[in-house]
C-alpha cells in the first residue's frame, strides 16, 4: 500500500467523518470543496477534513483510493459517499440526512432543513 493509501486508510478508519478537500473547513480553497464544507459546517457535523493541496501525493491518492476523479470526497464510516454534486443532491432529498442518522452521526436537523426549504 502507498504512503498516501496509508494515510487515506487511516483518516477515514479514525474518523467518523472526513472530507478530503482543497484548503480547509475553515479557508476552502476552491467553490466546489467550500459548498460540500459549508453544508456540513452548518448543520454541525463534527467531521475531519484534509486538505490535499498541501500534498501532491495524497491529491493523487485519494483519486486513486476511491477510484473517483475529482475532489472534494466525503466518507462516511470508512465509506465513500461522493463529490459535491452528490452531496449537493444528497443534502436537498434529505438522503444525506438519512445517512448520518443511519451512522450515528450527529448534526442539526432543522440546519438541514433550512438548506431544503432556501433551495426548494
Amino acid at each position: 500500500m502507498s504512503d498516501a493509501a496509508s494515510q487515506i486508510k487511516e483518516q477515514i478508519t479514525n474518523n467518523d467523518v472526513v472530507l478530503f478537500m482543497k484548503g480547509t473547513k475553515e479557508m476552502p480553497q476552491c467553490g466546489f470543496s467550500s459548498r460540500v464544507a459549508g453544508v456540513l459546517n452548518y448543520m454541525g457535523v463534527n467531521y475531519s477534513d484534509v486538505n490535499v493541496l498541501a500534498d501532491e501525493n495524497l491529491r493523487q491518492g485519494i483519486k486513486d483510493f476511491s477510484d473517483w476523479p475529482t475532489i472534494p470526497q466525503l466518507y462516511v464510516k470508512g465509506e465513500f459517499v461522493g463529490g459535491c454534486d452528490i452531496i449537493t443532491e444528497m443534502t436537498l432529498s434529505g438522503e444525506l440526512d438519512t445517512l448520518f442518522d443511519e451512522n450515528g452521526v450527529a448534526f442539526d436537523k432543522e440546519a438541514a432543513d433550512k438548506i431544503r426549504e432556501a433551495n426548494g
